[in-house]
């Protein structure tokens, strides 16, 4: 036994080129999410935002008291005004700059991680997405990778992180039971009814049906039997790196998903080694890499890797097997879960496991007189039926990605949707910032509503004659939001 774990905590030679370009992509990687937060947190978790973070904060510690800082992990407990969250998320992008140019690196990443968890946690439902917690984990492992280098346990740990990214996101798809998944039709709708689709989009949309059906028997190819590659010898690895590669950028091509396709891209980098890395680097990189001194494991850092790597596995079985399997746990096991997924690791992934087989968009229409309506304008989201899809990858506008859940919920989850109403009766500028134009520039208006449209793609033939990228159908004021004088 003591053989055996020596052997996990050896340092692996044969990935000392890889680790040095895998660090640099989780410093880019970082760097692009603090900053893309940067510039619209305070809009969102502000005093003045949607979701204020202290109201959460101090409801939480009248509940419970000091047992809320542990339950909610975070920073902001010190000060969740505006200039804290700006401070975090652009000195997260300073810290990613110091981890790139390999200064302090083992500060740089356990500084971003933990301000990383505490933007996660203020975010509330904005940040409650995969490549977050993709993120927090990768970055998390990635503190292990400066303090002992890539031993056997730490590049196992990625793997499965990749593996459970892959497989279970297509284990949810037939899991679910989704129709559209079933019967192969789910391409036939996506690039329409995505969350954000960009001009790319619209091309693919009209692929002939055979290509459409093809594609969705690729994906199961890449999400089911693929990530098994992962584990197998040498020459699996580099074909599941290959095709999942390959994936991501097809999925760029075709998609905003903001930076989760290259982060797949960076942790795909430890299915290869340094044999094969060293031919993507120029000689003189390769030189000065090779005359860094690798780092030598502390027994600190081997136990709490041990202890991390444990928490992790057991973590995501045990969620896994939940989510699928008649099985319960005791209540303190449920709770310990829960813990761990505030810190950001040892979650469970299912990316796109039902379909959406329409698109319906959502308009915010503010007025002074009951009468004329004037639309706040969003970035990114479909608006004018004239707009082409813009694309914004890898920044992540998560008001815009959240208001496409809105329509197909209706009254489940739309709370949200009411005090973001509020701020915009009140003018906030932390939420104003949000949209792309504020029709009410020199006062807010004295009714709001918000109306529904169902939206299409227009055909080769109809953009070639109209010059629009879309068509729409107005179908009404959107249930339970009424016009509200402030």
């Amino acid at each position: 036994m003591k053989i055996y774990l020596q052997a996990l905590f050896r340092s692996d030679d044969n990935y000392q080129l890889t680790s040095w370009l895998f660090l640099r992509g989780v410093a880019l990687i970082y760097g692009i999410a603090f900053l893309s937060l940067a510039v619209q947190i305070t809009g969102l978790a502000g005093p003045n935002g949607i979701l204020p973070f202290y109201q959460t904060l101090n409801h939480a510690y009248m509940e419970s008291g000091w047992h809320a800082w542990w339950q909610i992990p975070t920073i902001f407990w010190l000060d969740a005004s505006d200039t804290a969250l700006k401070v975090a998320a652009y000195g997260g992008v300073v810290l990613a700059v110091l981890l790139f140019f390999e200064r302090w690196q083992t500060g740089a990443l356990i500084g971003m991680y933990v301000l990383y968890v505490s933007l996660f946690l203020a975010g509330n439902l904005f940040l409650s997405f995969q490549w977050d917690t993709l993120l927090l984990e990768t970055g998390f492992l990635a503190i292990f990778l400066v303090r002992g280098g890539p031993n056997k346990l730490l590049i196992l740990m990625f793997h499965w992180l990749l593996f459970r990214f892959r497989f279970m996101s297509g284990f949810f798809k037939l899991y679910n039971g989704d129709p559209s998944w079933l019967d192969l039709t789910t391409l036939h709708y996506y690039f329409e009814t995505q969350v954000l689709p960009h001009v790319g989009s619209w091309y693919f949309h009209h692929l002939p049906d055979w290509m459409l059906t093809g594609g969705v028997l690729y994906v199961y190819f890449t999400e089911l039997l693929v990530p098994f590659f992962i584990f197998l010898p040498r020459p699996f690895r580099i074909a599941a790196a290959l095709i999942t590669i390959f994936t991501q950028l097809l999925i760029m091509a075709t998609s905003n998903h903001n930076f989760v396709n290259l982060l797949v891209i960076v942790l795909c980098l430890f299915l290869l080694d340094d044999r094969i890395i060293a031919r993507l680097l120029p000689g003189r990189l390769r030189t000065h890499i090779q005359t860094l001194r690798m780092p030598q494991s502390l027994w600190t850092s081997k136990s709490v890797l041990w202890i991390s790597a444990v928490l992790i596995f057991v973590s995501s079985l045990s969620f896994f097997t939940w989510r699928t399997l008649p099985v319960s746990y005791p209540d303190f096991m449920r709770q310990s879960i829960t813990i761990i997924h505030r810190l950001g690791i040892g979650h469970i992934f299912h990316v796109y496991p039902v379909m959406q087989v329409e698109r319906q968009e959502l308009e915010i229409q503010g007025s002074n007189d009951g009468i004329n309506w004037y639309p706040y304008g969003f970035r990114y989201k479909p608006g004018p039926i004239d707009k082409q899809p813009p694309v914004n990858i890898p920044h992540q506008p998560r008001l815009d990605w959240m208001m496409w859940f809105l329509p197909p919920q209706a009254r489940k989850d739309d709370y949200w949707l009411h005090l973001l109403l509020m701020r915009l009766h009140e003018g906030s500028p932390q939420v104003l910032q949000l949209f792309e134009y504020n029709p009410f520039e020199d006062r807010p208006p004295l009714y709001l509503r918000v109306v529904a449209y169902e939206y299409h793609f227009t055909t080769p033939e109809e953009r070639a004659v109209t010059g629009n990228w879309w068509n729409r159908r107005y179908l009404g004021v959107f249930p339970d939001v009424k016009p509200r004088r402030p």
